[in-house]
């Protein structure tokens, strides 16, 4: 059977490879794909986006089962699109990813259904904004009412840092948002202490199968310094998420937004990523959703999957995942970004990247921003790799990644040192 996943990030290559050792699975196609998936045999880049254009290519070619990697595709509907069209894809419908495409919209579903969350209000009045942050006082969080690939929320430690993130977001737009219908707007909200985990699950509409734990490290530097970023490095299992945290986030934070989207007549079909600020105390709050898989979260979780991939896909888009049951490789998985010069604002394209290893089984290079050049693959994105390995503690998958990762060079590369430091004993 042919499958076919769109995006072009690491996410998309860690889903892409994953899904191609399925047994009944003959081709996976990528659209558009990077220069990761263009380098593996058993994927196939294709050069489309357009939504319209990705059902008429699914229909030509058959696709058994398209999965879709980024926001973006979501907040265009494709997954509308699709199932206009009688094709099997697994996503939410439009109004559905509103959950990730509009801060706004998450912040009131949860007050509306009771799930645990930061205190806010959202503007699109800049000095209304500005006053309010003055009255509330740092550190507090400012965040873009759209999509930011990742970039759209400023943890502010001051309150100079408050002010020029709502000038950024509401005036200068310098974080590159896709405002929503009726423009700019700001969600600011109470800053909240604690350890940050993701917790991904993947929903049928009905049911809800949770995947490993994971958690990402969101800072550029070490030591959690620097500006925020769509992540530099996540790691699989996450420690903090124990098994009183773990059933506390279903009971109280997933299976109410399951059956809240349910309730307000937008059943939720596709990944569902709910970001978690867990306190001393081990109390859950949610943070964001996001209506996809994490990204680099996905390359360790992929790394542990042992279950076929595509066989939890073909149950989730038939309403049946509470006949499955995931199998999981109990070691760690860590996976360490490489990023290109000048991420997050304005990273550099077309160094040659050298080094490259090949796969193997406790090791995999996933490629995100990376492009084919000649013969060369070259970055093209602000986060170029995600080098992923697997071993039986944190510290030796970190060691192992690391090991790996000195051997691959480009011009600039940024890369945390410390990528696992929380769950790292000792």
């Amino acid at each position: 059977m042919k499958v076919l996943v769109l995006g072009n990030g690491g996410r998309e290559h860690a889903l892409a490879w994953r899904l191609a050792q399925g047994e009944r699975v003959t081709q996976v196609f990528v659209a558009p794909g990077n220069g990761g998936t263009a380098r593996d045999p058993l994927l196939k880049n294709v050069p489309i986006t357009d939504v319209k254009a990705l059902a008429d290519f699914a229909v030509e070619q058959k696709i058994a089962l398209t999965v879709v990697g980024p926001e973006a595709f979501l907040a265009a509907g494709v997954v509308d699109e699709f199932r206009a069209r009688g094709l099997r894809i697994f996503g939410p419908t439009k109004a559905a990813a509103q959950l990730e495409s509009s801060k706004a919209f998450a912040k009131e579903f949860m007050k509306r259904h009771g799930i645990p969350t930061a205190a806010y209000e959202t503007f699109s009045d800049s000095t209304l904004a500005h006053a309010y942050v003055d009255a509330q006082g740092a550190p507090i969080v400012i965040k873009a009412d759209g999509l930011a690939a990742g970039k759209g929320v400023v943890v502010a430690m001051t309150l100079t840092e408050a002010h020029e993130a709502i000038d950024w977001i509401l005036a200068d737009n310098k974080l590159g948002v896709v405002h929503n219908e009726g423009g700019a707007r700001v969600v600011i909200e109470q800053f909240l202490e604690g350890e940050e985990a993701s917790f991904i699950v993947l929903c049928d509409g009905k049911n809800v199968l949770p995947l490993a734990t994971s958690q990402d490290h969101k800072r550029l530097q070490d030591g959690d310094q620097g500006p925020n970023t769509g992540g530099m490095g996540a790691y699989s299992p996450a420690p903090v998420v124990t098994p009183a945290v773990h059933a506390r986030a279903m009971r109280e934070i997933i299976l109410p937004t399951v059956r809240g989207m349910e309730k307000d007549g937008i059943p939720y079909t596709g990944f569902l990523y709910a970001g978690l600020m867990i306190d001393k105390e081990g109390n859950p709050k949610t943070l964001e959703f996001n209506c996809r898989m994490g990204d680099p979260e996905t390359q360790p979780i992929m790394m542990r999957l042992k279950s076929d991939l595509f066989d939890v896909m073909m149950a989730a888009t038939s309403g049946t995942l509470d006949q499955v049951e995931l199998q999981w490789d109990r070691r760690t998985a860590l996976g360490v970004v490489m990023a290109a010069h000048g991420y997050p604002l304005d990273p550099r394209k077309g160094d040659v990247i050298q080094g490259l290893p090949k796969e193997t089984e406790d090791a995999m290079v996933f490629h995100a921003g990376t492009a084919p050049q000649e013969g060369h693959t070259v970055t093209s994105g602000g986060r170029v790799l995600c080098v992923t390995a697997l071993a039986d503690t944190v510290k030796a998958a970190q060691a192992h990644a690391y090991d790996v990762l000195r051997h691959i060079t480009f011009d600039g590369a940024q890369y945390r040192r410390d990528i696992g430091h929380r769950a790292v004993k000792g």
